[in-house]
């Protein structure tokens, strides 16, 4: 496989997760490029890929258009602000580089959807950053739909109940806005989202919702809940909140059908908590949960290296734009029939 050149667009909150899967993907990959309006984040992300691979040179910019016309890189992973995705997107498409998207996408449909456009007329690759897919509960739950041992699905539930004090938002005054941003749903939510419309496999036909700004200093909700009506019949139920007290309390992603019932959680949907089956032999061995460190898990890692198996094998990576335009729609759309003052 040829060894890809890439890129950090964005060296804030998450960046270190994406420098950390670019060393543990190095046989495939080499960052070349760092970028940031705040140098100072640029460099120290440049000193924690150093630790590993000191004699590399990895240059840093403020301006990703420099960057991505001096060091013409194979691929851009996008982490900046949700606001300013889809313009990073598109611009990194029109010359000619890969990318791979923090979550959300984007923040409208007509973003993604040019995103998508101009990635399929360059026969260019876009992956999105819900790497809870990659979690080995989520991967066994996924299996256990595809065999169909829940027999008719009948719902599923995603719960988010994290907290989020006033002190996160004042850091970074893009966080709660509309523009930038979004809210609870947009930025906590959508992971569980996407794997909730994962798992359950079939088209939204209804969405009703209802959210509110109770606790925080912020434009958009800190507390939503979203019901889904599925063309198959299903039933999906939404449920995410920055206000539990006084930490994190749970991630949850709970599936329900005619001849089972699973219920994954932990810090980062990451252990099997319910694992009960009409047809069920196998015994849960502690292999078919995970240990994580905080809410981002492990995923980077092996969505990386979908993403660039993807480039060089010349397919779709597990979580294309289409994919990612999925939850994004949703969420709007809960949006649209619940404004907030």
């Amino acid at each position: 496989m040829k060894k890809l050149k890439g890129v950090i667009i964005g060296c804030g909150r998450i960046s270190y997760r994406h420098v950390q899967a670019l060393i543990d993907n190095d046989s495939n990959t080499e960052l070349v490029g760092l970028c940031d309006v705040i140098e100072e984040r640029a460099i120290e992300k440049q000193k924690q890929y150093a630790e590993t691979f000191p004699d590399r040179n990895v240059e840093v910019f403020t301006d990703y258009m420099e960057m991505i016309k001096k060091v013409k890189p194979d691929f851009a992973m996008i982490c900046t602000e949700s606001g300013y995705h889809g313009d990073i997107a598109l611009h990194c498409l029109e010359e000619d580089v890969h990318v791979l998207i923090e979550k959300p996408m984007a923040m409208t449909l007509e973003e993604i959807d040019k995103i998508n456009e101009l990635a399929d007329k360059k026969n260019l690759k876009v992956g999105v950053c819900h790497q809870n897919r990659f979690n080995p509960p989520i991967q066994k739950l996924r299996k256990a739909v595809d065999e169909g041992k829940f027999g008719r699905l009948i719902n599923g539930t995603a719960r988010i109940l994290w907290t989020r004090d006033q002190h996160y938002y004042d850091l970074a005054p893009w966080r709660g806005t509309k523009k930038l941003d979004g809210g609870t749903l947009m930025n906590q939510c959508i992971h569980n989202i996407d794997l909730l419309l994962w798992m359950m496999g079939s088209d939204v036909v209804s969405v009703q919702s209802e959210r509110g700004t109770f606790l925080r200093d912020i434009e958009m909700e800190d507390f939503g809940a979203i019901l889904l009506r599925f063309e198959n019949g299903s039933i999906g139920i939404i449920e995410g909140s920055a206000c539990v007290y006084p930490k994190n309390l749970e991630e949850t992603l709970s599936i329900f059908g005619e001849t089972g019932t699973a219920v994954i959680g932990g810090l980062a949907v990451n252990e099997i908590k319910t694992w009960n089956f009409a047809d069920e032999s196998e015994v849960i061995e502690k292999k078919d949960s995970s240990e994580v460190q905080n809410v981002y898990g492990d995923g980077h890692t092996p969505l990386l290296k979908d993403f660039v198996d993807a480039i060089n094998e010349d397919k779709q990576p597990l979580i294309c734009g289409r994919e990612a335009r999925k939850p994004v729609e949703v969420i709007l759309k809960a949006y649209e029939q619940r404004k907030l003052p």
